[in-house]
C-alpha cells in the first residue's frame, strides 16, 4: 500500500492542493511497517491534475488536513481513499497513527 501525504516545511499542508512536496510511503500491508518514504515535487498544479499524477504513483491512500469535494471524487474514481481533517503533524507520525487506527480527524480545512 503506498500513502501519500502533501506536505509544507516538513508536515502536513492544510490545503492539499497548495502543498510544496509529497511525502510517500510504502507500507508493508500485513507487519504495517513503512518500508520505503520519498518526497516528491508535485507538477504545477492544474485541476484534475493530481488524482493522475498520484495514481501513475500507485498511490492507495492520502491523508490530507483538506481537500475540496470535486478532488475528493476525481481521487475516487481511481481507488484512492482520501482521509482529510488529518491534523498539522510530521508525515511519519501521521501514517503510524493512521496505520495504529489512532488518527484523529477534524474538520475538512476545505469542505466549503
Amino acid at each position: 500500500m503506498k500513502i501519500a501525504i502533501p506536505i509544507k516545511n516538513n508536515i502536513l499542508c492544510q490545503h492539499f492542493g497548495h502543498c510544496e512536496q509529497f511525502y510517500v510511503c510504502t507500507v508493508n500491508n500485513e507487519s504495517k511497517e513503512i518500508i520505503d518514504t520519498e518526497f516528491i515535487t508535485p507538477p504545477p498544479h492544474e485541476p484534475g491534475l493530481l488524482p493522475r499524477w498520484l495514481g501513475d504513483k500507485q498511490v492507495n491512500i492520502i491523508i490530507t488536513g483538506g481537500m475540496g469535494q470535486k478532488a475528493q471524487k476525481l481521487f475516487e474514481q481511481r481507488d484512492i481513499k482520501v482521509f482529510a481533517g488529518a491534523p498539522i503533524l510530521a508525515p511519519n507520525d501521521l501514517v503510524k497513527q493512521f496505520l495504529n487506527g489512532e488518527l484523529e480527524y477534524g474538520t475538512n480545512a476545505c469542505d466549503h
